[in-house]
Parts: C-alpha cells; sequence; structure tokens
C-alpha cells in the first residue's frame, strides 16, 4: 500500500525526487500538507500487526519512518520547508540531495506488488554484521557475498586466518563495530 499524490496536469516532471524528513510519527500529515500545496509526494506503507495489551490489530505503516519523499524543483526548498510537519530536506550541507527515481520506482513496485515486505537494516559487503539467531546466535563477522550467497568471515587475527560461513540474510544485524576492529 502506498500513499502516492497524482502529479498535477501543470506539474513539471524534470524537477527531481527529494527526501523529507518530518516530524515523529508525522508522514501522513506531511504527505496531506504536500499534496494540499500542489506537490507530488510519495509515501511508501506496508503492512505491520501492532500488538496491544488486549488486541493485536493490522496496520499500515510508513516503510521509511521520519521521511516522505517529494517531487520539486531544489529551488523550492524554503517554500517545501514552510510546509507543516516538515523538518527539513536530505542532503548534505545546505545542498538538498536527489534520490535516484530509479529507486523510488524500485521501492513502488515492491510496495505494488503486494507481497509481504517491510523495512530491513542497510547492510553493506564488508560491514560487521552480528547474527541474530540460530546456532551461530550472538556471532560477529564481515558480510560478504559471493554469486549472491551471503557469508560472514570471522577471523583469528593471531594466525591472519578467516573462516566464513553461509549465512541466511534475514538473521543478520548491523553490529556497532566497525569492520576494522576485528
Amino acid at each position: 500500500m502506498e500513499l502516492f499524490g497524482n502529479p498535477l496536469p501543470n506539474s513539471c516532471h524534470s524537477a527531481d525526487w527529494f527526501a523529507l524528513t518530518v516530524k515523529p510519527q508525522h508522514e501522513r500529515a506531511a504527505a496531506q500538507a504536500l499534496e494540499s500545496k500542489g506537490l507530488e509526494f510519495f509515501l511508501p506503507l506496508y503492512r505491520a500487526r501492532r500488538r496491544w495489551s488486549d488486541r493485536v490489530k493490522e496496520l499500515d505503516v510508513p516503510l521509511f519512518p521520519g521521511y516522505v519523499f517529494s517531487r520539486f524543483e531544489s529551488g523550492d526548498r524554503a517554500w517545501v520547508l514552510a510546509t507543516p510537519s516538515v523538518r527539513s530536506v536530505v542532503g548534505f550541507g545546505r545542498t538538498p540531495a536527489p534520490v535516484a527515481e530509479e529507486e523510488l520506482n524500485a521501492v513502488r513496485s515492491i510496495v505494488a506488488s503486494g507481497l509481504p515486505s517491510g523495512p530491513w537494516p542497510f547492510l553493506k559487503v564488508g560491514q560487521t554484521v552480528c547474527i541474530e539467531a540460530g546456532p551461530l546466535s550472538g556471532l560477529e563477522g564481515i558480510l560478504v557475498q559471493l554469486k549472491d550467497v551471503c557469508r560472514v568471515v570471522v577471523s583469528v587475527h593471531l594466525l591472519q586466518r578467516s573462516v566464513a560461513v553461509e549465512i541466511d540474510r534475514d538473521v543478520l544485524r548491523p553490529s556497532g563495530r566497525p569492520a576494522s576492529a576485528h
């Protein structure tokens, strides 16, 4: 499921997409405010189960909590920042950084597919990870990938030797330690 503001007939598709940080739990309010300003927006949602003491409920929640995407000219930054619930435009220093439209289209395709999806920790090859479940639970190593198979490498530095184990990516989370600490 997604909230997607349809472009207005006079909207310019040469504008870039930007990620906007919004107040906590104000993603929908920010999206509505952007829409009321006539801006194209994208708020990807996914279905999640939330448990309360007396019940379990399925809700549509933001795939990227704290963020809404919007298409606008970078010169309109101040006008966009004046939108209720919008805190900032993601960028480098005071320069907004556009989001690759191909990445947003990929997210849009995943959401539209109806397949089960949800947020996932950003893991990169070479990053130190911790195994969360299974017989290797608690083990830390470096994530590597060979031919679409994830492996965690554990090193014995004194011997300058390493061991690699094939592991399901579902049980990995980023470790707080940098890869060089091993």
